[in-house]
């Protein structure tokens, strides 16, 4: 089993200290900072249709530590193991005449978007390590914990104003135009706002926020890792996003956050039958999101469990971004008693699925998906992790300069 139960980046600090030490002749860094990974817990492809989503940030993250230098270079390494070759890369802090652009490695666009759309500056030179645990590719949100770091670390070379709906706006911003991604907000709030002991409601049209706690103690939340990589940057996510602005458009509504179920039966005939089903789907997650709220607010379980599963199979069957891997590590869980609910999280196409359970089913349901699922599973148990922070670099004899 993976995966801390405190909230601890001391191991990834410790690492990316002795690569800084290794890379940088012996120099110590200066700065360090951190930003969670995130699980959506219910509220899946609703963010970009200005809906509600409802995510935990994670006991998993990135760290990024470094220093500020004179040349006006900035030298970035990754210690990622996924991480595409070459793992440093080095290049002029970017002037108002020679801004940044994206290239290869790929990795290295979330890291200059975000300087690029940094909201105070100018960026000075730097070195900088990074180092992660949130698995790629496993809808965990690893870019967006990646980006989120990355300002922060900026914020501690040359502060904003604080403002976190900004910060989280320029990152996603980055995203957007540095990795081609057309993201919505939801990541890059979650690991700017995360709040220990506490699930976030987003409202995506409003960018309001509550905090909805979660911290009872006969609850778990398992993360599944089906190990089959996605990669949203295909066609699929495009698609379905331009698929909701199509049925928005027919229904005359500037969103499907707009939209009810009775107006869309009444459009019916305007729609393909797959348009239909694309928008069915997030106007009921939209509707489940908000009700799972209020179920885990008078701590009705039950509800929120079965909320769960309505959404992984809405999105199976509906949008159509589960996959057999994911299914089967939902149906394995559902057979354990104690769970009470699960379901794919994240883009789909592989990556992870999210489960409630009660706590003392925790090591049954781990050893039953295991023994059930044809692939390798990778788990997680998780607790809601604070949002990004500056991190206190202490005197650390034991790694060698």
């Amino acid at each position: 089993m993976a995966g801390r139960r405190e909230a601890d980046f001391g191991s990834l600090l410790a690492q990316a200290r002795e690569a800084f030490r290794g890379a940088f002749a012996g120099a110590d860094p200066e700065i360090a900072v951190s930003a969670p990974g995130r699980v959506n817990l219910i509220g899946e492809h609703t963010d970009y249709n200005q809906g509600f989503v409802l995510p935990m940030a994670l006991q998993l993250g990135t760290v990024l530590v470094g220093s500020p230098r004179q040349d006006g270079t900035i030298s970035i390494t990754t210690i990622a193991e996924q991480a595409e070759e070459p793992k440093t890369v080095q290049f002029p802090a970017p002037t108002e005449g020679n801004p940044l652009r994206p290239g290869v490695p790929h990795w290295a666009n979330y890291v200059k978007g975000v300087i690029q759309h940094y909201r105070a500056g100018p960026v000075p030179g730097f070195s900088a390590v990074i180092a992660s645990d949130v698995p790629l590719g496993g809808g965990l949100s690893s870019s967006a914990s990646l980006e989120v770091a990355v300002y922060t670390f900026l914020q501690q070379l040359c502060p904003d104003d604080g403002d976190l709906v900004a910060k989280a706006l320029a990152c996603q911003k980055a995203e957007h135009t540095f990795a081609n991604m057309p993201c919505g907000i939801m990541d890059q709030f979650i690991s700017v706002m995360g709040k220990e002991g506490h699930a976030l409601l987003i409202d995506c049209r409003s960018l309001e926020t509550l905090l909805v706690p979660l911290t009872d103690p006969s609850l778990v939340v398992l993360i599944t890792n089906s190990n089959v990589r996605h990669a949203l940057t295909g066609s699929e996510y495009p698609t379905r996003r331009h698929q909701c602005e199509e049925a928005a458009k027919a229904l005359g509504k500037a969103s499907l956050r707009e939209a009810s179920m009775a107006d869309l039966e009444a459009a019916q005939a305007l729609l393909s039958e797959e348009v239909y089903r694309r928008a069915r789907h997030v106007i009921g997650e939209i509707e489940r999101t908000s009700r799972a709220v209020q179920a885990l607010q008078a701590r009705d379980y039950g509800t929120f469990g079965r909320l769960m599963v309505e959404s992984h199979n809405s999105l199976r069957d509906d949008y159509e971004v589960s996959c057999p891997e994911l299914d089967e590590l939902v149906v394995a869980a559902l057979e354990v008693s104690g769970v009470y609910g699960s379901r794919m999280t994240g883009g789909g196409f592989g990556g992870c699925t999210v489960t409630l359970l009660e706590a003392g089913a925790a090591e049954k349901a781990l050893q039953h998906i295991k023994e059930k699922y044809r692939g390798t599973a990778t788990f997680y148990f998780s607790k809601p992790s604070d949002g990004a922070k500056a991190q206190t670099l202490q005197a650390d004899t034991s790694l060698s300069a």
